[in-house]
């Protein structure tokens, strides 16, 4: 069924727009909510009124929120954490714990729902977040996750056996390419003396 939309729906469409949709969704969720209606002359002057309405509005948020991106842009926030034996962290870092820290430091008013984390942060490390400020307006903050002064110790302990464990590999590789290279030449040797005789 072909309907005109008199509001946005998420993933579905936006005011003003002309879909072909599931019968049963039309029927029994968009039609009697009045989210849209039939393509009538009448519903679709009416969509595209409040698809001007919908798009000045949108036009004022957009930049309303423009100017608070601007402020955050290349903005990086550290937060420090707990961190346990195997280098991860106890528990994790959220968006709310983001934007309680964002807000904090900027004295801004973020809601923890714009902050984009697909899934908490478990490691130490920055990383880049999206806030996700109108569907037009994000910005990227850099999340840098550092241990707490408790847990400084073990990372250093953590770091120090890791470079230990990279300079071995690192020997380990060097004497298998020389045992490798020697070999080598030795098979080239015995051939030359092979065809000496």
């Amino acid at each position: 069924m072909k309907v005109v939309f008199f509001e946005d729906v998420q993933g579905t469409a936006q005011v003003g727009d002309v879909k072909e949709v599931k019968n049963g969704f039309a029927r029994n969720f968009l039609l009697p909510r009045g989210i849209a209606g039939p393509t009538s002359k009448d519903n679709l002057q009416r969509a595209q009124a409040l698809a001007q309405k919908e798009a000045r509005r949108q036009e004022k948020l957009d930049g309303e929120a423009r100017k608070v991106a601007e402020r955050l842009a290349g903005y990086t926030v550290t937060l420090e954490a707990r961190v346990g034996e195997s280098g991860r962290l106890f528990g994790s870092i959220t968006n709310r714990d983001i934007a309680e820290k964002l807000n904090a430091a900027t004295q801004l008013a973020i809601d923890p729902h714009i902050v984009l984390l697909p899934e908490p942060i478990r490691e130490l490390g920055a990383r880049e977040v999206t806030i996700k400020f109108t569907r037009n307006v994000t910005v990227g903050v850099t999340v840098d996750v550092q241990p707490d002064e408790e847990s400084k110790p073990v990372v250093a302990k953590l770091l120090a056996e890791r470079e230990a464990a990279e300079a071995a590999e690192a020997k380990r590789a060097a004497e298998a390419a020389y045992a490798a290279e020697a070999a080598a030449r030795a098979a080239h040797g015995s051939h030359e003396t092979e065809d000496a005789e």
